[in-house]
């Protein structure tokens, strides 16, 4: 269980900074950028395999590029559900996506 809300406080500092970093996201507290990490844990838990297998022979033809456009869509997705997050752009959702992967990355090989 200690394991989960690690990553969980791993992810919500990621969204917390890259919102920080980019001028296209914004999210109006830490508590809310704590919501926006549970909920895009949610969706890629349960919404994004299902549109991963409904669009494999497009994630095929594309060598994987659409597997970023499906995350940019999820980030929109959550940007909807959230009120306090907004990402204006589907390119932000995409650099924003991209910096919390690596965020996230950085921050749990720094800590184990």
């Amino acid at each position: 269980m200690s394991k989960h809300i690690f990553n969980w406080v791993v992810i919500t500092l990621a969204v917390f900074v890259s919102a920080y970093i980019l001028p296209g996201v914004y999210v109006s507290s830490f508590w809310i950028a704590f919501i926006v990490a549970m909920i895009l844990g949610v969706v890629n838990t349960f919404l994004k395999p299902i549109l991963l297998i409904l669009t494999l022979p497009l994630n095929i033809m594309t060598l994987g590029f659409f597997t970023l456009i499906l995350n940019a869509l999820l980030v929109k997705l959550v940007d909807y559900l959230v009120i306090g997050f907004v990402v204006t752009g589907f390119w932000w959702a995409m650099l924003f996506s991209l910096l919390v992967s690596a965020l996230v990355f950085a921050l749990q090989k720094a800590w184990r």
